[in-house]
């Protein structure tokens, strides 16, 4: 394996890991032919089969898993390079990579982004409009706005405020459906869900709000899509109140139930945190969302 390209191994990796070439090459950020010609370009100079095709699925062979194993120490090594060679780079300049979920990244980050292009305009902010977990340790992002703890030893985390989210409703809706007196009155709307909707049946039933999954017929896995349709008047849902006070035509129900409060943590690699760029980046944003 002296001479084999890394491209390829990453590739292989990526397919293994996704379990199609589809998705992997996805994961990459290349189309799906590449990636296909690279995996087939490990397998001829390695001269054995790595996965077998199912339809649009791929399983390892024996062979495959066996090379998985040591391919997974030499992308970690190649990952621990990248991060030790970022940790030394000390010019303003270069990419930063922020991931957040997509309403935080189209209605919270703006201002906070335009400080940044001010101080440090030879930087690129790559904003990663994200609602899963983008994995730090992997490098798809260099600073992570998330609402959950990371429990890596690896990464730092800074909780840098508590959110404050209420209950809203467009006033087209509510002219229709009228405005909910109690808790009491909740199961008899509408919900717009996003993410996962028994969670969201869970999380607010200690609230006193008991719903089912009838109450919510519309929903996306985009909390950005799912408040535009807010906005349309298609239901009540659950939103911050910096985002909601944005937003025109948007009512808050229930105005004597106490908000409900939620962490907001900015998350980096220890090694990243050396770097100027990243601690320029994460210092103005922890600044930002501390006061906001």
């Amino acid at each position: 394996m002296d001479n084999t390209d890394w491209n390829h191994i990453r590739a292989f990796l990526a397919a293994a890991d996704a379990g199609s070439l589809s998705a992997g090459a996805r994961k990459l950020g290349l189309t799906q032919p590449t990636l296909s010609r690279q995996v087939a370009a490990l397998e001829a100079g390695l001269g054995v089969l790595l996965f077998e095709r199912l339809g649009r699925s791929l399983a390892l062979t024996s062979a495959g898993r066996d090379l998985l194993s040591h391919s997974r120490k030499m992308g970690e090594a190649a990952e621990a390079l990248s991060l030790a060679a970022t940790s030394q780079t000390q010019a303003i300049e270069g990419t930063v990579r922020i991931t957040a979920s997509d309403i935080m990244s189209a209605y919270v980050l703006p201002p906070v982004l335009r400080q940044i292009r001010q101080r440090a305009p030879g930087l690129t902010i790559d904003v990663v409009a994200a609602n899963d977990i983008r994995d730090l340790m992997r490098r798809e992002a260099d600073i992570a706005i998330r609402h959950v703890r990371p429990e890596q030893p690896e990464l730092i985390a800074r909780l840098v405020r508590e959110a404050h989210a209420h209950f809203y409703a467009a006033s087209s809706y509510l002219g229709h459906r009228g405005h909910p007196a109690s808790v009491k009155d909740m199961p008899n709307h509408d919900f717009v869900g996003f993410a996962d909707v028994e969670r969201s049946i869970d999380f607010m039933a200690p609230h006193g709000i008991h719903l089912t999954a009838d109450n919510f017929r519309i929903k996306s896995t985009s909390s950005l899509a799912a408040w535009e349709l807010v906005k349309e008047g298609f239901g009540i849902c659950l939103m911050m109140e910096e985002v909601a006070s944005a937003t025109p035509g948007i009512e808050r129900l229930l105005p004597k139930l106490a908000p409900i409060v939620f962490p907001v943590w900015l998350t980096t690699h220890r090694e990243l945190h050396t770097s100027r760029r990243i601690r320029l980046v994460f210092d103005l944003l922890a600044e930002f969302l501390t006061q906001k």
